[in-house]
């Protein structure tokens, strides 16, 4: 398997068309198709359904295809930033981070970082918590900001703060009538869907792990990819989603209510490698003790708990 055939396979994926893949591609079909043989011998199964107009993906084809765009992606960031450092001497920070992130101290951080480093090329890159240990590893990613506890002796954590649940709930439900918090008993009979379907262990695990620890038995368990999904389902009345209180700010047709829980929390970790003697690093984590000294609006309204007040 090379680079060569991934890139045939996701032109053919997405136009769902041989001829209009090699147009592309600039290629002939017979290569084409033979190169996407090729990949599939190697594989071993069958990544396109041929006999249907348009082609379709097999299931293995669907997983196939959500890879390869990642990997494409990643070369291409990769391609960059050696360009980037080789013609202009710049340094790179890449930051891998989950989605719900974004929804508290994130985006401030890479602001400031950005004021005081302007030459610094800040590369952020979205990818699951399990993802981010393999991702630091391999020197794909520089830091991580995730959500899952990891015992790798190779990687660092630290946990910046215990962030508290809140449900989403949708507006015409009964429950959406009260603001006051919940217990988490509430889900007991209730459909609840849980995000991100894979990979795991996840933050799905967590909220999985919450109920099953307090032997709460949900009518039924919808699994799906990410949170904007959860919400969007939540939103349509298809159930109720557990998630960090942050990322309420979302959607603003669900009615949310805190968990009436200090236990009920999912941290927000730092990872970095161990042994990392990093400017930029330590850069990151001097602006994290100043950020959150100065106690900004997200993190000082009664949403997080066990704040971080040094470093171990």
């Amino acid at each position: 398997m090379d680079l060569r055939q991934i890139r045939y396979f996701v032109a053919v994926a997405r136009e769902r068309n041989f001829t209009r893949a090699s147009e592309i591609l600039h290629i002939a079909q017979p290569p084409l198709s033979r190169q996407i043989q090729l990949l599939e011998e190697e594989l071993g199964v069958d990544l396109l359904i041929r006999k249907t107009r348009p082609v379709r993906l097999t299931d293995a084809g669907r997983l196939f295809y959500e890879q390869a765009l990642q990997i494409l992606g990643r070369v291409e960031q990769m391609r960059t930033a050696t360009r980037r450092i080789g013609l202009n001497q710049n340094s790179v920070l890449s930051v891998g981070f989950v989605a719900s992130t974004l929804y508290g101290g994130l985006p401030s951080l890479i602001r400031k970082l950005r004021q005081r480093e302007p030459d610094l090329d800040i590369q952020l890159v979205e990818m699951a918590s399990v993802q981010q240990i393999q991702a630091l590893k391999e020197g794909r990613i520089d830091i991580g900001f995730g959500r899952v506890r990891q015992t790798d002796p190779a990687v660092r954590s630290v946990i910046l703060r215990e962030e508290r649940l809140c449900l989403a709930i949708p507006q015409g439900a009964p429950l959406a009538q009260e603001t006051t918090p919940l217990p988490l008993a509430t889900l007991a009979g209730q459909k609840v869907i849980v995000y991100p379907k894979e990979p795991r262990p996840s933050y799905a695990d967590q909220v999985l792990g919450f109920l099953l620890d307090n032997d709460i038995q949900p009518a039924e368990v919808q699994e799906v990819r990410e949170i904007q999904t959860a919400l969007g389902l939540v939103a349509a009345e298809a159930g109720l989603c557990l998630i960090p209180a942050s990322a309420r700010q979302i959607r603003a047709d669900v009615v949310y209510r805190t968990i009436d829980s200090d236990r009920v929390t999912s941290p927000v970790i730092l990872n970095h490698r161990a042994g990392d003697t990093s400017a930029y690093l330590d850069l990151v984590k001097t602006m994290i003790r100043e950020m959150y000294a100065e106690n900004p609006p997200w993190l000082g309204n009664g949403d997080n708990l066990a704040v971080l007040n040094r470093w171990t």
